[in-house]
Formats: structure tokens, C-alpha cells, sequence
């Protein structure tokens, strides 16, 4: 089976621990960990420079994967790159990362999960009157075994997406 290109969406600050587990799983291609010294150069050079970074990312994937932590509702760059993908015509999908362990939390005395954050689909009005989290699917992991969940279903969520979308 052919790795599937996708672009992951999220909240850096926040969840960038998180998502680095879930990219080493393996089972899709998605865009490359961008290292926090290079994101804040992109930052730097102001909104101009974020959205031609995202744009250029986004170029060629076939699934815009959000991964929602406990702020990802509310960051208006993951915004802005779930409604870029779905008006390029790309699938979409969003996956709940809070009981994902994050190794930093876990080494401080803290449980290292976080909330459950809000559905960021929900908060898009479509033409029509829906919102976007009636055609977008939002899947949320096993609380005992959120990692072997997502690395077990991962691959047929993202088909999943590209199917529904076509």
C-alpha cells in the first residue's frame, strides 16, 4: 500500500511532543517536523511569511490531519490551514491527542495528558448553513492506549477522509 501525503495540523506551542510521536509511527508521509528555531524564523517575517510556508507545505498532500490538543480550537494559524485545505479540495480529518503522553509532563510530575480540546471543525460555518464537523470526521483514541489506537487506525482514517471527500 502507497503512504498516503499528508499535511498535520496543530498547535505547536502546545502539542508539538504529541504529534512528533504520531509522525514517528510511520504509516503516512506528512509534511517534515519544522524545528521550533525555524519556526520562529518563519514567524518573524509575519503573516505573509506563515501563510506562503503553509501554502507551500500543504502544495501537493492529500489530507489535512488535525491533531487537537487541549488549544487547538483556538489557534488561528490551524484555522486557517482546515479551511485552505478544504477550499483546494483536500480530505480532512481530525484526531483527539490529549491522552497522548507527552515524555516532557511525564519527567516534570504531571500525568502528561492534557484536556480534550474543542472540535475545530465545528467552529467553520459552510455555505450552506452546516458546519464543517458534519462532513469532517473527528476520532478520538482509547484513553488506556491512545498511541497503539492511532497507530493501529491511522491509515484507514486517512482513507476514510480521502473517500468521503472524493
Amino acid at each position: 500500500m502507497t503512504k498516503r501525503q499528508v499535511f498535520y495540523s496543530f498547535h505547536f506551542d502546545n502539542d508539538v511532543m504529541r504529534v512528533q510521536q504520531i509522525r514517528n509511527i510511520g504509516v503516512i508521509e506528512g509534511n517534515e517536523p519544522v524545528s521550533k528555531n525555524d519556526w520562529e524564523e518563519v514567524k518573524k517575517k509575519g503573516d505573509t511569511s506563515i501563510k506562503k510556508w503553509i501554502d507551500d507545505n500543504m502544495k501537493y498532500k492529500q489530507c489535512v490531519v488535525v491533531l487537537i490538543g487541549s488549544d487547538t480550537a483556538n489557534r488561528p494559524w490551524v484555522d486557517y490551514e482546515i479551511r485552505k485545505g478544504w477550499n483546494d479540495g483536500k480530505a480532512a480529518l481530525g484526531i483527539y491527542i490529549h491522552n497522548i503522553k507527552c515524555a516532557i509532563e511525564v519527567r516534570s510530575g504531571k500525568s502528561g495528558t492534557c484536556a480534550k480540546g474543542a472540535n475545530p471543525f465545528q467552529q467553520i460555518s459552510m455555505s450552506n448553513g452546516g458546519k464543517l464537523s458534519d462532513y469532517v470526521q473527528c476520532y478520538n483514541p482509547d484513553v488506556n492506549d491512545a498511541y497503539n489506537d492511532i497507530a493501529q487506525n491511522l491509515n484507514s482514517w486517512i482513507e476514510a477522509a480521502i473517500n468521503a471527500r472524493q
